[in-house]
C-alpha cells in the first residue's frame, strides 16, 4: 500500500471515533489528509433534523458545503472518500466531480440503502462504491467490503477464569434491549456473569424516541448510560470476556464492527445476524447464532476453547486491508458476495 505524498479528501460523519482511526492510519502510511465532517454539526438535534430532511436545516448544510468548497478550491487530491453520505449535497458533488476530474472517488456505507435510499443518488458520483450490506451490493452492483476492527482489540492475554461470560456493549435502538433483557435473563437463569452496557447520545432524545418506538418503550432508564466508552475501555472489557453478544439491526444483513472487533479479540461471538454463516471466518465453535425471534443458548457453546482464527484471515479482518480493498484492489471474490443470496 503506497499512500506517500498522496493527497486524499476524507468526508465522513463521527463515528465512534473509527473516522479518526482512519484518518490517523492513513497519515501513519504516509497521506496527507484533509478531513471534514459529513455533517454541519454533530448534536443530537442536528442528527434529527438531517433525518426528517427539514428545509430550514437544508439550508444550513448548502451554507456549511459552500464554505467548504470554497477550502477546497484549487487543491489537487489523488483520492477522495466520503463514507456514508447521509447530509452532502448533491450539488457539492456535483461540483466536485466537475473540478476534479482526475481524483479516484470512492464511496463506502455502513448502513443499507433501505435504510438510506439517498445512498441511490450518491453512486452515479464515484468511480468505486463499496456498501458492508450484501443484499445491496449484489442488487446495485456495488463492491462489497465488510467492516474492519482496529488494533486497540487485536488478541491480547486472556484473563483466566473470564470476569464475564457474555458482555454486550451497544447503542440502544431497534429491538436491541429486548434481546439483549432476553440473553441477559437467560445467562442468569444458568449462572452466567454478564456485562451489559446500552449507550445513548442523548437523554431527551432519547426519552422522545421511546414514545414512538414500542421497541423502546419497555426499556428501564437507569440500565442506560450516555456516556461513550472508549475503544481502550471496550477492548478490556472484551479482554475480560468469554464472549461477546452482537445484535443487528433487524432489517440488516451486514455485519457489525463488533463483529470483527470480538473475533480479533480472540473472543466467542453470539450473534442474531444468520448472514454470518457466510462468511470466511464462520466456525461454529466460535460462532453462535441466535434466532431473534425465539432467543435459546446452547450451554456446549461456553465448554470449548475459542478456535484461533487463521493469521491470514484476520489480516482481511483489518484496516489495513480495508483501506487496501477501498483504494487499491477490490476483495469481491474472497469476501464470497455471490455466496451470500441464493
Amino acid at each position: 500500500m503506497n499512500f506517500v505524498q498522496k493527497k486524499i479528501l476524507f468526508i465522513s460523519p463521527y463515528f465512534f471515533g473509527y473516522e479518526k482511526a482512519i484518518a490517523a492510519r492513513l497519515r501513519e502510511l504516509g497521506a496527507e489528509v484533509d478531513f471534514y465532517n459529513e455533517r454541519p454539526s454533530d448534536t443530537i438535534i442536528t442528527k434529527g433534523m438531517i433525518r426528517v430532511k427539514s428545509k430550514l436545516y437544508q439550508k444550513k448544510i448548502l451554507r456549511y458545503y459552500e464554505k467548504l468548497w470554497h477550502k477546497l478550491e484549487g487543491k489537487n487530491y489523488d483520492y477522495f472518500l466520503l463514507i456514508k453520505g447521509e447530509s452532502i449535497p448533491l450539488s457539492f458533488l456535483e461540483k466536485f466531480v466537475s473540478a476534479n476530474p482526475d481524483t479516484s472517488k470512492i464511496f463506502y456505507s455502513y448502513d443499507a440503502a433501505a435504510e438510506y435510499p439517498k445512498f441511490l443518488k450518491l453512486y452515479p458520483f464515484f468511480d468505486s462504491n463499496f456498501t458492508f450490506e450484501p443484499s445491496d451490493a449484489k442488487r446495485y452492483h456495488l463492491h462489497f467490503r465488510p467492516l474492519f476492527f482496529l488494533e486497540d482489540y487485536k488478541l491480547s492475554e486472556k484473563i483466566s477464569p473470564p470476569k464475564f461470560n457474555v458482555a454486550f456493549i451497544g447503542t440502544a435502538h431497534t429491538d436491541r434491549y429486548l434481546i439483549g433483557e432476553k440473553v441477559r435473563n437467560l445467562c442468569s437463569e444458568r449462572g452466567f456473569k454478564t456485562f451489559f452496557y446500552y449507550y445513548a447520545p442523548g437523554k431527551l432524545a432519547f426519552v422522545l424516541k421511546k414514545i414512538f418506538d414500542k421497541n423502546l418503550q419497555h426499556f428501564d432508564m437507569n440500565r442506560l448510560s450516555f456516556s461513550k466508552l472508549k475503544h481502550s475501555e471496550i477492548a478490556e472489557i472484551y479482554r475480560e470476556s468469554f464472549s461477546v453478544l452482537d445484535i443487528n439491526k433487524p432489517f440488516q444483513n451486514g455485519l457489525t464492527m463488533r463483529t470483527f472487533e470480538a473475533l480479533a479479540s480472540g473472543k466467542k461471538l453470539l450473534t442474531t445476524n444468520c448472514d454470518i454463516k457466510n462468511y470466511p471466518f464462520y466456525h461454529p465453535e466460535n460462532i453462535h447464532i441466535l434466532d431473534r425471534n425465539d432467543i435459546e443458548i446452547n450451554a456446549d457453546f461456553f465448554q470449548t476453547e475459542f478456535r484461533k482464527l487463521d493469521a491470514s484471515i484476520l489480516e482481511k479482518m483489518s484496516l489495513d486491508s480495508w483501506l487496501h480493498c477501498l483504494f487499491f484492489q477490490h476483495q469481491d471474490d474472497y469476501w464470497g458476495i455471490k455466496q451470500c443470496f441464493n
